[in-house]
């Protein structure tokens, strides 16, 4: 078990209930978690700690959305999601923390500023995002972003969001794509030595509290309507690509 401080533990234990709560209520806000993991523990360990408690979010999810997944939408992410993987794996095997944090900051930052320019400009060009070429943008920077930083939730949140999917079908296609891309990035976690022993056995102490904001979640999702859900993944992508680029 790691050596931490009491702050350490607190901070540990918020970031778990966060990350429960974005699986099932408010996606975007789970990079607030990354963001405490990263700050607490190594960076490049912290990525594979987090993992561990997000697949276990992501089961939550699938179990609460599965009915409502745009699966047509998810197939269409497949093969630029597969590609910005791989890319991640080569960029995490050579870079150092600071490159993986500024890097995954500056995505987001771009990410934003494109959807917020989407939903804002005239109204003769506002059709919502979902072809191929959002797809393989979207989808690569996903990718990528999950596999250096487990920080793909923003990216993916500005896909979905900019495709106008209603609350229920928002959270049932990120639930299952997160469940299937994180499970898949297991492997090479292993193989590049974030997945740790002494990160197993945080987990274990973590977990409770994981499904005890993912039971939070769903309270929220229930009685949150769409105009707010949707500021409230835009305000927490940017909190979190905030932290990434200057912290």
């Amino acid at each position: 078990m790691p050596e931490l401080g009491a702050l350490a533990w607190v901070l540990l234990a918020v970031a778990a209930v966060v990350v429960g709560i974005s699986k099932t209520g408010i996606p975007g806000a789970g990079t607030v978690a990354v963001a405490i993991f990263a700050a607490v523990l190594p960076a490049k360990a912290s990525t594979g700690t987090i993992l561990l408690l997000l697949i276990v979010a992501d089961i939550f999810a699938v179990i609460t959305y599965r009915r409502h997944a745009n699966w047509r939408a998810l197939w269409r992410l497949v093969p630029a999601v597969a590609v910005g993987v791989l890319l991640g794996v080569g960029f995490l095997a050579i870079a150092d923390d600071l490159w993986v944090k500024r890097t995954i900051g500056v995505i987001l930052v771009a990410v934003i500023a494109i959807t917020l320019w989407r939903r804002y400009r005239p109204a003769r060009s506002q059709e919502p995002v979902g072809g191929r070429a959002a797809a393989v943008v979207y989808g690569g920077l996903g990718g990528f972003t999950t596999m250096v930083a487990n920080a793909a939730g923003p990216v993916m949140s500005m896909y979905f969001l900019a495709a106008r999917f209603p609350v229920k079908e928002f959270l049932g296609t990120a639930a299952w794509f997160f469940a299937i891309v994180n499970i898949a990035k297991v492997p090479f976690s292993i193989g590049l030595g974030l997945i740790t022993v002494p990160g197993l056995l945080l987990d274990l102490v973590l977990v409770p509290l994981v499904v005890g904001g993912a039971l939070l979640g769903r309270w929220i999702a229930s009685r949150v309507d769409q105009v707010l859900f949707e500021r409230l993944v835009i305000l927490f992508t940017i909190v979190g690509a905030g932290y990434l680029l200057f912290s």
